[in-house]
């Protein structure tokens, strides 16, 4: 096949595109339930917080090499790097907010964001259709979404906590879902 070649979205094998839109939830989920268990370790001070966060980073590696098929070791190497430090920030920001510091939670939550816009910028260079601005809509919802999380958990309003929690998890399964569509459209041949 030329690079010329087109493929109809009528072509593309639904089946293979199935497996890889329920491996990226599933993988996107595992970083918010993760992610949530940090939490809730950090803001109640449950033992097993270290074990925790061990886990959220092995996701991390997860999602890096789930790209590496489509983009390559060094772009699933530069994603695993970006989303680590996506991770150790949010603890930081987490910790912050336990302990009420505001500095430290500014300074945490500045550099969550310009992280967050990284992430952004790389994966939209790496595939057309994920466009530099819906990309930075997603990540921005998302940790404001986690910030909302957390911060209700530290002042106890459960429901707040929650509802937080549910948001972030339909934000996430969306980003998922724009992810996995993006793949297929740039890598048809691989459906």
């Amino acid at each position: 096949m030329n690079g010329n070649t087109k493929i109809a979205a009528s072509d593309i094998n639904a089946g293979k595109k199935d497996e890889l839109r329920t491996a990226m939830r599933k993988l996107w989920e595992d970083h918010v339930t993760w992610t949530r268990n940090v939490i809730l370790c950090i803001m109640d001070g449950l033992p097993g917080t270290d074990q925790a966060v061990t886990r959220l980073l092995k996701n991390q590696d997860d999602i890096g090499n789930a790209i590496k098929p489509y983009y390559g070791h060094d772009a699933g190497k530069k994603l695993t790097e970006l989303l680590r430090v996506h991770i150790t920030t949010a603890a930081d920001l987490v910790k912050a907010a336990k302990v009420d510091n505001k500095t430290s939670f500014d300074d945490a939550n500045k550099k969550w964001t310009a992280n967050a816009d990284e992430i952004s910028d790389f994966l939209s260079k790496a595939n057309p259709n994920w466009k530099l601005h819906d990309m930075k809509m997603m990540m921005h919802d998302h940790l404001k979404l986690t910030t909302d999380e957390a911060v209700a958990r530290k002042k106890k309003d459960y429901d707040a906590d929650v509802r937080a929690y549910d948001q972030v998890h339909d934000e996430i399964l969306k980003m998922s879902d724009m992810l996995t569509d993006g793949i297929v459209k740039q890598f048809p041949g691989k459906f």
